[in-house]
């Protein structure tokens, strides 16, 4: 039995391949009449990075809301007029494991994510996070090759 589409979720991290895939996210969602959801990971290595270093738990509240307002204003940006989001939604872990958990609890999400995002030399020794999601994903997921 196939799932019903309920929104489309773009994954978002400020890189031009996410910018390019919220752009064809909010095409999508028009021309589907589904609603767009943000998503944007702040890397549980930079909450590592911020705590070695010494951050207090406010200052690390702090970078990742300034984090996420800076990649979620950029991807509002890019959608531009196409389709207003509905909701935007900042996690902090792991991205492709958060984006994995995220598509299991959420049935009927259609997610839509950049082949490449900003960390190339982790994707090359640990694999893409877009492949982690394409080869575990519960849901349909369309990779943007922007």
């Amino acid at each position: 039995m196939a799932t019903v589409t309920s929104c489309i979720v773009v994954a978002c991290d400020g890189s031009d391949h996410s910018l390019e895939a919220a752009r064809m996210a909010a095409g999508l969602a028009k021309a589907m009449g589904q609603p767009l959801k943000l998503l944007s990971v702040f890397p549980s290595s930079r909450v590592e990075r911020l705590v070695v270093g010494g951050a207090m738990p406010e200052s690390i509240d702090k970078e990742v809301e300034g984090y996420g307002r800076e990649v979620l204003d950029a991807a509002r940006k890019a959608v531009g007029s196409t389709v207003e989001p509905a909701e935007d939604i900042l996690l902090r872990g792991d991205p492709a494991k958060d984006i994995l958990d995220y598509l299991k609890d959420n049935p009927g999400v259609h997610l839509v994510l950049g082949r490449r995002g900003h960390s190339l030399v982790r994707s090359l020794t640990l694999g893409s996070i877009s492949e982690k999601v394409v080869r575990h994903a519960t849901g349909p997921v369309t990779v943007v090759n922007g």
